[in-house]
C-alpha cells in the first residue's frame, strides 16, 4: 500500500502507510501478496512494524495507516502492536480485515483512531450498518479495493454489484463520508496515479474531497497534482522508502505538518 496524504485546511498532510505480513513490514507490489518481500528502505534498516512506525514519528509525521495483512488473511489482529504505536503519539488508521462489530470495537479499544473496512473482506451490509450505528460513521473509512477496474468483493456479496459508483451511493446513504480508491494494479509500481478513475469519481460525486487515492505515486509532482484536485488523500509508501519523495521535499512543499 504506500503513503496516505490527507487534505486539511492548511493543505495536503502526509500520512505514511505500513504493510505488515508475517509480523514484519513488507513492500507491497500490485496486490500480489505471495510475492511481497521484507521492506528495504532508505529510511531504516528495520522491518519491525513498531520500529518503522517510530521512525515516521521521529520524522514529524502525526498519523499512520497500517494494513495488517495477516489479519486480512484471517489471523488475529495485532492488537498489542496497535496499542504500542498509538502510545507513542501517532494517530492510527488500520485495515485489519474487520468483518464483524466486535473486531471494530476491539480495534478502537486498542488505540485505533479509524477503522478501514475494505470491500475485499466486507461480508455483509448488515455488519456495516451495525458498525455505523454502534461506533459512528466518522470512525469508519470504506476502501474500494480495486483490480483491473473492478471492485473486489467476496463471492455473492449480498447480491450487490461490483460497480464502484453504485456502491459509493449506497455507502454514502449510510452516512459514511470517507473512502479510499485503492488501485491494486498500481500499488508499489511507481507507474503514476489512475487519473481516469479519480476523474470518474469526481463526476459521480460532484467532488473528490471524500476520497483517499492509493497506488502509483511517483514524485512530488503527483502529490501537487492531487492537491490541486482536492482529493482527501493519497496512499503511497514506495516513494518514501526509495527516497523518491524526501522529508526535505515534503517540508519545502508545505506537505509535512
Amino acid at each position: 500500500m504506500t503513503l496516505l496524504f490527507v487534505l486539511w485546511a492548511a493543505g495536503l498532510k502526509v500520512i505514511p502507510v505500513i504493510d505488515v505480513l508475517n509480523g514484519v513490514v513488507v513492500h507491497a507490489v500490485r496486490g500480489n501478496r505471495v510475492e511481497y518481500k521484507p521492506l528495504q528502505s532508505c529510511l531504516t534498516t528495520s522491518i519491525d512494524p513498531f520500529e518503522v512506525a517510530a521512525v515516521f514519528k521521529r520524522q514529524g509525521f502525526s498519523t499512520l495507516y497500517l494494513a495488517d495483512l495477516d489479519a486480512i488473511a484471517g489471523k488475529t489482529p495485532s492488537f498489542k502492536l496497535y496499542s504500542n504505536i498509538s502510545q507513542i503519539g501517532l494517530n492510527l488508521i488500520v485495515d485489519a480485515g474487520a468483518a464483524n462489530i466486535q473486531t471494530v470495537k476491539s480495534l478502537l479499544k486498542y488505540g485505533v483512531s479509524k477503522v478501514i473496512v475494505g470491500t475485499e473482506t466486507l461480508q455483509s451490509m448488515v455488519f456495516l450498518k451495525e458498525a455505523v450505528k454502534q461506533v459512528g460513521a466518522d470512525k469508519l473509512i470504506i476502501s474500494f479495493d480495486m483490480k483491473n477496474g473492478k471492485v473486489l468483493l467476496p463471492t455473492a456479496f449480498d447480491g450487490l454489484t461490483d460497480d464502484i459508483f453504485e456502491l459509493l451511493e449506497l455507502f454514502s446513504a449510510m452516512g459514511i463520508s470517507e473512502f479510499i480508491l485503492l488501485d491494486l494494479n498500481r500499488v508499489g509500481s511507481s507507474e503514476g496515479i489512475n487519473m481516469d478513475l479519480i476523474k470518474k469519481a469526481s463526476v459521480a460525486t460532484l467532488h473528490t474531497n471524500c476520497f483517499y487515492v492509493g497506488g502509483g505515486i511517483r514524485s512530488i509532482d503527483d502529490l501537487l497534482l492531487l492537491k490541486e484536485l482536492t482529493v482527501l488523500g493519497v496512499l503511497t509508501a514506495t516513494s518514501l522508502h526509495l527516497g523518491k519523495i524526501s522529508l526535505k521535499v515534503l517540508k519545502n512543499a508545505g506537505l509535512l505538518y
